[in-house]
């Protein structure tokens, strides 16, 4: 049998440069009308128990080379259990994966995809319990609905929204650990919360970019984490009907969930360079970050992203705006594609169900500040 390979499908990105055997050449595919690429997603069938040398040559102009040592690709037969390949490499821009299929058919990511189907399913999975309130906050350049699911009652207002970027997969799986507490019915800490916040959520900021395979832009070639200060229906439709939502029930708290190539742990990013920066959002701030990192072993705050001088913030991200915008606490949760070195799982690394557990954690970690949130 012939060896063949795909990415026809949600989420698939992947170009074969050239076959030889076992021996097969391939590119990642920019984001359409971006330069950006890192993401890859693709089968392999006809290949069960013979040696591969898969390299992807353009792994060096990718948008984070920085992301490639120690990396380790994900191999999957179900398309449910993701496990780390060994057998990955980086050097001279080219990433090389050698493996040995169990099976006729072998699925390869950069990490545990999170697909159009599940989001549709976790959507209408929550959206039928009761107390939930579900509606679609705008369409995007492709005609998805941009999903909002509104849970709890309470005076404060949070606003958790994840894959802005849509190749950072792992957000949308801390989306779904975190609607798993917030909608148990039985859980202690997801009672109280439901009674003193209302939250909405939106799964998937990005579905335009999520069905395409893209890394970090949407339909139209465009970083909607770039697009908060002025956010457009032409670009960014999807921005701007969540900050129009924003502005109608403005958020006290909010979270954006994201994924980075290159650190190998997880973090938060905050606010400190916006121009109205108050005394309550630093303290609260470092009062979260601290609260996470006492609850959750896969939390820390050594590592992480420099922080901007004074009134030097990048006005365009979500966060700052947010912060800005509505004197709120907001931050970006930052998930690793390698591992938690830290806390290292030598056989599926930083996971799927890793990042629905720090989801849990960060509702934990919320619950434990809002005394101080409130007041």
């Amino acid at each position: 049998m012939a060896i063949t390979i795909s990415s026809a499908f949600d989420s698939g990105n992947i170009r074969v440069v050239r076959e030889d055997g076992g021996r097969i050449d391939l590119e990642i595919v920019a984001d359409h009308g971006s330069d950006f690429f890192q993401w890859f997603h693709f089968k392999i069938a006809g290949a069960r128990d013979q040696d591969l040398v898969l390299r992807v040559l353009n792994c060096g102009g990718s948008a984070y080379p920085h992301g490639w040592p120690d990396y380790k690709a994900r191999v999957s037969y179900d398309r449910e259990d993701w496990l780390l390949v060994d057998g990955t490499g980086y050097a001279d821009g080219v990433l090389t994966v050698r493996l040995r299929p169990e099976s006729d058919l072998v699925w390869l990511a950069y990490f545990a995809p999170y697909s159009m189907e599940r989001h549709h399913d976790l959507v209408a999975t929550i959206a039928s319990l009761p107390g939930v309130g579900y509606r679609s906050l705008g369409k995007s350049l492709d005609g998805h609905d941009i999903d909002c699911l509104t849970i709890g009652d309470g005076p404060l207002t949070a606003w958790l929204y994840g894959r802005q970027h849509p190749g950072e997969s792992m957000a949308e799986w801390w989306v779904e650990g975190a609607l798993e507490k917030l909608a148990d019915p039985d859980d202690p800490v997801a009672r109280v919360l439901r009674r003193e916040v209302t939250f909405h959520i939106v799964p998937n900021m990005n579905p335009d970019g999520s069905e395409r395979g893209h890394l970090r832009t949407n339909a139209a070639g465009t970083n909607l984490n770039r697009e908060w200060h002025a956010p457009s229906a032409e670009k960014s439709p999807e921005v701007l009907c969540v900050r129009e939502a924003m502005d109608r029930q403005p958020p006290d708290f909010a979270m954006d969930i994201h994924g980075d190539e290159a650190i190998p742990a997880n973090f938060l990013a905050g606010f400190e360079g916006i121009p109205s920066l108050t005394e309550r959002q630093t303290r609260l701030f470092k009062l979260y970050s601290d609260t996470l990192e006492r609850l959750s072993p896969d939390f820390q705050t050594a590592q992480g992203y420099e922080i901007p001088p004074p009134g030097q913030a990048n006005m365009s991200m979500s966060t700052t705006q947010l912060a800005e915008r509505y004197g709120c606490v907001s931050m970006t949760l930052e998930m690793p594609f390698k591992d938690n070195f830290d806390l290292p799982d030598p056989l599926r690394g930083w996971s799927a169900e890793r990042s629905k557990y720090l989801g849990q954690s960060c509702l934990d970690a919320l619950h434990a500040i809002l005394p101080e949130l409130k007041a």
